[in-house]
């Protein structure tokens, strides 16, 4: 079966919940307002890419390839990103919402969530070492043996992580919210 190749296609406004991508490789492309929520994305291969306004919310992402993608202002809720293929995985979000999008055993070294909601996403067992979290609300994410080793959460929020269950070393943090490395001591901090 013959896969199908796109490059520098920019696609606007399209409705891929009721009429799903076709499998291919997308290469240089660019997708403005497009609908994915509840398609399936499974086998799809997105080289160089960029999202603007989507809508992924649900969609289906076995063994999808994001490399080198960009995500700008997109709703990406519950995606199992675990599921994607591994191979050359590099994403960058912009304003995106993630929350309860699943990151289980990625590596995402030297990915970047800049501005987004990432609240309830799990980041178990995951490689984050080297990536950009900023100005990101974390509210009630998982880190559980993931490697932060020199990760930047700078102007985060709202994050909880364990140092006795994770890799920090080089972990870069600011006030007031790195008090959020102590919410497992229970402990008391006044001001």
């Amino acid at each position: 079966m013959e896969v199908k190749y796109t490059d520098e296609q920019t696609f606007k406004k399209v409705d891929y919940s009721e009429k799903p991508l076709e499998i291919g490789e997308y290469e240089y492309c660019t997708f403005i307002g497009c609908n994915f929520s509840n398609s399936s994305l499974a086998e799809i291969r997105f080289s160089e890419c960029e999202f603007l306004d989507c809508n992924f919310s649900n969609a289906n992402l076995k063994n999808t390839s994001f490399q080198d993608v960009q995500f700008k202002n997109c709703k990406m809720l519950g995606l199992q990103f675990d599921a994607c293929n591994g191979f050359g995985f590099a994403t960058t979000f912009d304003t995106c919402q993630l929350d309860h999008s699943i990151f289980y055993k990625m590596k995402l070294s030297r990915s970047s969530f800049i501005n987004c909601q990432l609240q309830s996403v799990d980041f178990s067992e995951a490689d984050l070492k080297h990536s950009k979290l900023l100005s990101c609300n974390l509210q009630n994410a998982t880190f559980l043996n993931t490697n932060l080793e020199m990760a930047d959460f700078r102007n985060a929020t709202n994050y909880s992580i364990n140092p006795a269950q994770n890799r920090l070393k080089g972990a870069k943090f600011s006030l007031p919210e790195v008090v959020g490395l102590l919410d497992s001591y229970q402990i008391k901090i006044e001001e």
